[in-house]
C-alpha cells in the first residue's frame, strides 16, 4: 500500500507563504525572497538534514552511542541558470557522545543517505551528495 503525505500552503503577501501538515501543528513561514524566513530551496536542505539526522540518531542509539549533540551543516551548490536547481549537496556532521567514533558515525550516515532517508532518495539522482564527519 502506498503512503501519502499532504500539506497545505497559503500565500500571505509578496513572496511569503505559510503552510504545514495540519493536525493542529503550527504552520511554518517560507519566504521566496529569503528576507523574512527560510526560502524554499533552503527548506529543501533543511528537510534533507532533518530526515538524515532522525535516521542517524536512531542508528547511533542502536549502536549504543550515548548521543549528546548532533549538528548538521549543509552547503548546496545551485546552477546559475534556470532552473536553478541543486547540482551538489554537502553535509557536515558534528557529533558528540559517549561511544561515538568515526566508524559508527560514518556507518549511520551511510545507511541514512543510501537507504533510509526518504528526502534524499526523492532528490534528482544526478545531484552529487557528499559528507564529512567531525567527532567531538
Amino acid at each position: 500500500m502506498a503512503l501519502t503525505a499532504a500539506v497545505t500552503m497559503r500565500w500571505l503577501r509578496q513572496l511569503q507563504f505559510e503552510g504545514g501538515g495540519g493536525g493542529g501543528r503550527p504552520p511554518i513561514l517560507v519566504d521566496g525572497d529569503s528576507r523574512a524566513a527560510t526560502s524554499p530551496v533552503e527548506l529543501l536542505l533543511l528537510a534533507a538534514a532533518t530526515c538524515t539526522a532522525s535516521d542517524v540518531v536512531i542508528i547511533l542509539q542502536k549502536q549504543r552511542v550515548k548521543l549528546e549533540a548532533l549538528e548538521i551543516s549543509m552547503r548546496g551548490t545551485r546552477r546559475a541558470t534556470e532552473p536553478r536547481r541543486y547540482t551538489a549537496i554537502a553535509f557536515h556532521f558534528a557529533v558528540r557522545g559517549e561511544g561515538a567514533d568515526d566508524v559508527k558515525v560514518r556507518r549511520a550516515v551511510d545507511l541514512s543517505l543510501e537507504k533510509y532517508c526518504s528526502v534524499v532518495a526523492s532528490l534528482a539522482p544526478d545531484i552529487a551528495i557528499s559528507y564529512d564527519v567531525a567527532i567531538a
